[in-house]
């Protein structure tokens, strides 16, 4: 179970996240945010990103081995990447409409799922 929950809390972490970081661009594209000033935009990005801290957090103390939990440091990171990539790519996909994807991006993705291959190979 620890697995299924760090791996869940990632995913939501990471939702939160790409919200946080690339939202307010969305908002300001639908004129919701063009007038603001830049100190509002962080503010705002850090109401959203005290939520992905209150996933990250719980997954990382939840899977890492040093708690009990299934995963090494480097293979947290690695699944982190991996997942904060196919949520951006989403995110990019479906909200923000002049992106597409390219052949250099699957070769990139699956770059990356060699390295979650690699940093769980034994």
């Amino acid at each position: 179970m620890k697995v299924f929950y760090t791996i869940l809390l990632l995913i939501v972490s990471n939702i939160f996240m790409t919200f946080a970081w690339y939202g307010h661009l969305k908002l300001q594209e639908m004129k919701v945010s063009t007038n603001w000033p830049l100190y509002g935009v962080i503010l705002f990005s850090w109401m959203i990103a005290l939520a992905e801290y209150a996933c990250q957090v719980p997954a990382n103390r939840i899977g890492f081995m040093g708690n009990g939990g299934p995963f090494s440091l480097m293979q947290l990171k690695v699944i982190q990447e991996v997942i904060t990539l196919i949520i951006f790519t989403v995110f990019t996909t479906v909200l923000f409409k002049g992106e597409s994807l390219h052949w250099n991006h699957f070769a990139a993705f699956i770059c990356l799922v060699l390295a979650v291959y690699f940093v769980f190979y034994k």
